[in-house]
């Protein structure tokens, strides 16, 4: 039963990551391409394009991290092999995080309606906004690689000084007993933003719906559909990140049952994020959605053109 628990989550694994690692590559070329023959590319564009590479690069460091939980036995694996993998998905993940949150930040100021005067000075100044929160999270990455690296040394240092047991029996319990805290304080952060964001945009929708309570019963504008797709995508990715966040709480709660399987399925859901989301985005965006559908319409007429010409 373990052992096909094991391959079972290792099949979803794989395909997380080949249909994550497909969507994310999909959603970068065509914004590229799209760049090339307009010469332009668009702010939400460009975020998404961001986001979709950094997107890329968390799935291959998970991707990497599996196969050395999967193959490599614990007394291989150093201290350096330590901080190069958790250093990667630091940084990796801070960019999806928060370039996932900027987008967030992109629906509210596109769509939201407020008559104050700082909300239609920040609505203006979108791409400042935008910037000057990407530096501040530089300044959070700074201060979560420095506290990383400081715990892996302190670990390095104790387990030299107690030869009796390996550097992966010791640091693996303790190091993902610290790293519950970092991770949870450097990503409810964003994640406050983009809650944030939503229960605007909710408050947004209802005041516009109130303005608009004179016209027909039924009737909706292009502000009303403009705000309930907005908040579709806010709810997806808000669900997402809760996952995420769960994810890690079984990982650490798996390092300290030294349970496989339980690892492995909060890897496999860690995944969930970066892979579905891609998903989601091609969905909601038209532009992505007519470039999947002609793509699909090529590889129809590819199929067909093959079994008439064998």
């Amino acid at each position: 039963m373990g052992v096909m628990l094991i391959i079972t989550l290792t099949i979803v694994f794989i395909m997380e990551f080949i249909v994550g690692s497909l969507g994310n590559g999909f959603i970068a070329v065509v914004n590229i391409v799209d760049c090339v023959k307009r010469r332009n590319i668009s702010s939400v564009d460009q975020i998404l394009t961001a986001l979709a590479v950094s997107r890329i690069s968390v799935l291959w460091v998970v991707f990497i991290d599996w196969c050395f939980f999967a193959v490599y036995p614990a007394s291989l694996i150093t201290g350096c092999i330590i901080r190069i993998m958790y250093i990667s998905w630091t940084v990796t993940n801070h960019f999806s995080i928060w370039l996932a949150t900027s987008l967030s930040i992109f629906y509210f100021f596109k769509i939201a309606v407020f008559s104050n005067s700082m909300f239609l000075y920040l609505k203006w100044r979108f791409k400042k906004v935008v910037s000057v929160a990407m530096l501040l999270s530089l300044f959070l990455l700074f201060l979560n690689i420095l506290m990383i690296n400081t715990h892996i040394n302190t670990v390095i240092n104790e387990s030299r000084r107690n030869a009796s047991y390996t550097f992966i029996e010791r640091t693996y319990p303790q190091f993902f007993r610290f790293l519950l805290f970092p991770s949870f304080i450097f990503t409810f952060i964003p994640f406050i933003v983009s809650l944030t964001a939503f229960l605007l945009l909710i408050f947004s929708l209802w005041r516009h719906l109130k303005n608009m309570q004179h016209n027909t019963k039924g009737c909706r504008d292009i502000s009303t559909t403009a705000h309930i797709k907005a908040l579709k995508m806010v709810v997806v990715f808000l669900m997402l990140y809760i996952c995420f966040f769960l994810s890690i709480v079984a990982i650490v709660w798996a390092s300290e049952l030294e349970n496989i399987q339980i690892t492995l399925f909060a890897k496999a859901t860690l995944t969930t994020f970066p892979a579905v989301h891609s998903c989601v985005q091609i969905l909601g965006h038209s532009k992505l959605r007519q470039a999947l559908r002609s793509v699909l319409q090529w590889v129809r007429f590819r199929s067909d053109k093959r079994s008439l010409h064998p």
